[in-house]
């Protein structure tokens, strides 16, 4: 499976030869080396890049990445889920949402995301590196890491702890 840091000097590329040449290429080879500060400075270009461009695909999956380094899941799934709504076509896009959902071992949804992104692969090496998430799917779910999902009800518990808390208050003040 491709690393962040490859995905993101492949970005990178595609980002240079965009229409506006006034983008940096990727400051870091390695994501453990990259300062906090050269991270967020980072991210505020890619930010404004995408306000500059906002029809741009490349430039949200470069923000969904950089903000994935920069650990905040929650930016990174709306610039990612914003560059898939942007083109539906851009296999980087499908594929690092896909992976987002894999690194957050939620393999049901990455699974469902990783066909998606096989379905787009453009040429041989799309396909590979791909197919090899999928496969590291498969692994992680039969070698039994969990995939948590809440499809039962929580209210008769929540009801049962409650009742528990209360009697537990009726005894203390009747002693």
């Amino acid at each position: 499976m491709e690393t962040t840091s490859e995905a993101l000097i492949r970005t990178a590329a595609a980002i240079e030869r965009s229409p506006q040449p006034s983008l940096p290429p990727v400051p870091w080879r390695d994501p453990h080396s990259v300062p906090p500060e050269e991270l967020s400075a980072y991210i505020q270009h890619l930010e404004q890049a995408c306000l500059e461009q906002p029809h741009s695909a490349d430039l949200r999956t470069c923000l969904g990445m950089a903000h994935a380094m920069n650990y905040d899941v929650y930016k990174s799934m709306a610039a990612l889920e914003e560059a898939r709504s942007i083109d539906g076509t851009n296999f980087w896009a499908q594929m690092k949402y896909a992976e987002l959902f894999y690194r957050l071992r939620a393999l049901n949804r990455a699974a469902e995301e990783t066909t998606k992104a096989i379905a787009l692969a453009e040429n041989p090496w799309q396909l590979g590196v791909a197919r090899r998430q999928s496969q590291e799917i498969r692994r992680l779910r039969r070698e039994s890491v969990r995939n948590v999902s809440w499809d039962k009800p929580l209210m008769t518990p929540a009801l049962v702890f409650s009742a528990m808390i209360l009697v537990m208050f009726a005894v203390m003040l009747w002693k």
